[in-house]
């Protein structure tokens, strides 16, 4: 659940005092190790779901807490935005019938979450990365108010010196910056745990970086961003953006970020790589820490190694060691942090199962796998996977490239089963989930390829906002009845219900792709965009972004009427017709007011402004195709 009583502050005595209780911690767990007292031959699993909150639109609903006091259900916290739940589930066996109990509790728990969100207008959706998110979803009035997340916020801020910078091409290209760590509240995942002994872990750590890549292709979930088309898997390269506290400097001599693979393989125990994590990362969170961990073993005690925990917990791997102690035993697990959250808990547990399978399977069948592959084409593989899915390239331990639905059908899914099997996991839970897998992988449907056949077959049809709002309705009906991504239909418009809620707000009706002028541009220019565009109203912004003017047809109109272009002795520009200071709205006005205000004022069009930039823009012609389209849909025989 994470360390909450923390402090950001750069007080040198309190860091160095922390520091000192980090390395005791290192040294203490390096002497258990080798005294044998981390638990060993146990695989427990266990899990953490993250999810969404939404509100009737289908937009992030900022209700967490309101929920949480609802739910009351202490397995059921907080994460870093107020439009995020995390469900920790509790520890169990790996045998028989674990992976079902697991799914079991997580339906529970959504049942829970459901129950209490519906009190306050809000359902739960399980998705990597939401699709109706917005960059202003994201300001610090929606960060929980938490000392972890606001010492963090502030730490991160201090050690970047500046905004966090995104920049991320996929099908579109997005660049935007950011002022906070908010971005991390747009990413949630279902992240694993295996517990595994201290003598295994550096064989078994590498093996889990080796099938990262193929258990991602097939459990991509995320590939849309503020309404960007980018990786199936986005959530690995805005992950690593939201939480990049790394200065210029740093980034030229090639440091690595806070979120990585990593950079090698490990050699010979888990203490390389919190070894690496103090050498590399400086300390974000300090707490006071009383507990001596050397004192603590020789009473024949475990301790907490509080200090190490809560900066491991800093350093965001997509493979994570981490440590605990359970009934006064102490034990260590691989957190697998790969996979987004959803599609559906099936699907999830299906994943699981796949990871599962394939971390008992391949290091009995095959040893180290550092000796059959090299860690570059680990972390390649890492990455195509994020970017393409099904459709990536990898390389295999074999050395040969594969396609990733080859790869997985025809090798690993035999291994995941046989793996299983081994691990004493009843067959009937066994056959189910890997042929989940089995099936997506059949039919080249994983969430993410869901979302963009989704969203190909709806081109032309609405309005973006609306088609992403119609993805998130249907993706939380087929989640609710549990029918797996591979048996998904594409999100059809002709079934949307409540055409009145679709367009609430200008938001959801206004147009995005714009054309543009600049002050200094000639009027001319601004004609061309008019007749070649086929519109009436030209934005006017300056070089960031900001609306300055706007220019209409009638403008035009009027200066051709008066024969003003004809007297111009030097050619004019833009700045001098263009109606300066234009009357606006948010993207969040409600389409009514802005209906209202254009009536009142009679202006044709209004510019819609977000954090002082030109974000859209709506016009009487949106309006009178709104009509048409709530007309056509309320005539045709099936209508609600």
């Amino acid at each position: 659940m994470g360390e909450h009583n923390v402090s950001a502050d750069r007080d040198p005595h309190r860091e160095q005092a922390f520091m000192k209780s980090l390395l005791a911690d290192l040294a203490a767990l390096e002497r258990m190790i080798e005294s044998g007292k981390i638990e060993t031959g146990v695989r427990r699993i266990g899990a953490e779901q993250e999810m969404f909150l939404v509100d009737q639109a289908m937009r992030p609903a900022p209700v967490a807490l309101e929920v949480l006091q609802a739910a009351a259900d202490e397995r059921l916290t907080t994460e870093i935005g107020k439009f995020n739940l995390e469900a920790n589930l509790s520890p169990r066996m790996l045998a028989a019938q674990g992976l079902g109990q697991m799914e079991q509790e997580v339906n529970e728990l959504l049942s829970v979450a459901r129950r209490a969100a519906t009190e306050f207008n809000a359902k739960i959706a399980l998705i990597g990365i939401l699709p109706t998110i917005r960059q202003s979803d994201l300001s610090l009035d929606n960060l929980i108010p938490s000392p972890r997340y606001q010492a963090l916020n502030q730490a991160m801020r201090q050690l970047r010196g500046g905004a966090f910078n995104v920049h991320i091409k996929g099908l579109d290209e997005l660049q935007m910056t950011h002022d906070n760590v908010m971005l991390e509240a747009c990413c949630t995942s279902f992240q694993v745990h295996l517990q595994v002994g201290a003598e295994e872990f550096a064989r078994l750590y590498n093996w889990a970086q080796a099938i990262t890549a193929p258990l991602l292709a097939v459990a991509t979930n995320s590939p849309l961003f503020v309404g960007h088309r980018l990786w199936h898997e986005t959530r690995i390269a805005l992950f690593q953006h939201s939480t990049d506290e790394r200065s210029n400097t740093r980034q030229l001599r090639s440091h690595p970020p806070r979120v990585s693979f990593g950079e090698s393989w490990i050699k010979n125990s888990v203490i390389e790589v919190f070894r690496e994590e103090i050498a590399r990362f400086r300390v974000l969170l300090t707490r006071q820490v009383d507990e001596d961990p050397l004192e603590v073993l020789a009473r024949g005690e475990m301790p907490q190694l509080t200090a190490l925990r809560l900066h491991n917990g800093t350093v965001w791997r997509w493979n994570r060691p981490c440590y605990g102690v359970q009934d006064g035993v102490a034990h260590l697990r691989i957190e697998q942090r790969a996979m987004p959250s959803g599609p559906t808990v099936l699907d999830e547990m299906a994943n699981a199962a796949f990871f599962y399978g394939l971390m008992t399977a391949l290091p009995a069948e095959f040893g180290e796998v550092d000796r059959l592959m090299s860690f570059d084409h680990a972390k390649e593989n890492f990455f195509a996977a994020a970017r393409h899915g099904l459709k990536s390239q990898l390389s295999w331990i074999d050395g040969r490239d594969y396609p990733a639905s080859v790869l997985v059908l025809e090798q690993l899914l035999p291994l995941a089963r046989a793996g299983l099997q081994q691990a004493g996991v009843d067959t009937d839970l066994n056959d189910r989930y890997l042929g989940v897998i089995e099936n997506r992988l059949r039919r080249e449907q994983t969430g993410a390829m869901w979302a963009l056949r989704s969203l190909a077959a709806l081109e032309g049809q609405g309005t973006p906002e609306l088609r992403h709002r119609l993805l998130v309705e249907r993706m939380i009906e087929h989640q609710q009845s549990e029918l797996p991504v591979a048996d998904w239909p594409p999100a059809n418009l002709d079934n949307s219900r409540e055409w009145n809620r679709s367009y609430q707000t200008v938001s959801q009706l206004m147009a995005t792709d714009l054309f543009t002028v600049r002050p200094n541009d000639l009027v001319d220019l601004a004609a061309s965009v008019m007749d070649w565009k086929h519109i009436r109203h030209v934005p006017v912004e300056d070089d960031d972004g900001r609306l300055v003017g706007l220019v209409s047809h009638r403008d035009l109109l009027r200066l051709l009427s008066h024969g003003l272009l004809d007297k111009q002795t030097q050619p004019m520009t833009v700045a001098e017709i263009m109606k300066r200071d234009p009357i606006t709205v948010t993207p969040n006005t409600s389409t009514l007011e802005a209906l209202g205000v254009m009536r009142r004022q009679k202006v044709g069009c209004l510019p819609v402004v977000e954090n002082d930039k030109l974000v859209g823009i709506v016009t009487a012609y949106d309006f009178l195709a709104l009509s048409a389209e709530i007309l056509e849909a309320q005539l045709k025989p099936d209508a609600t």
